[in-house]
């Protein structure tokens, strides 16, 4: 639903073009060929339509991949003040000024939270350095 308002916000100047064609087709032609063409100008709105739904899908999966990126540069950045706590509940939490990692010892991924965003990511050797860099930093 959030697509079609997206399109609506965004594309209205083809949806007022769309209603213009229209109308010029129901006074103009006095046939079953008014009918076709109205169809046939609906149709082509609808597929418009549900192909800026595929565009900004694949904008979605930009943004979040970009943000992803930003938040490892940022955490490969700020190791030196990383903060390791263990949870009672096994858990681990590592914080620094502005990402918070979440996760549990041996798990293949940890929750990122970044920006107020929080979303999921495998472990891989980034992470693992400030997991480690921030148990030691904690011992110190």
């Amino acid at each position: 639903m959030d697509f079609i308002m997206s399109f609506l916000q965004e594309r209205w100047f083809v949806i007022v073009a769309a209603i213009v064609v229209l109308f010029i087709v129901i006074k103009i032609v006095k046939t079953v060929v008014k009918w076709i063409i109205v169809l046939a100008v609906l149709a082509g709105l609808f597929f418009y339509g549900a192909s800026y739904k595929d565009q900004l899908m694949d904008i979605g999966t930009t943004v979040t991949a970009e943000v992803k990126s930003q938040a490892v540069k940022v955490v490969a950045g700020e190791m030196k003040e990383a903060q390791y706590k263990q949870n009672a509940d096994g858990s681990f939490t590592v914080t620094t000024k502005s990402v918070r990692l979440d996760g549990k010892p041996g798990s293949s991924e940890v929750k990122v939270t970044f920006m107020n965003q929080t979303f999921t990511m495998k472990v891989d050797d980034v992470l693992n350095g400030l997991i480690e860099q921030a148990k030691k930093n904690t011992k110190m």
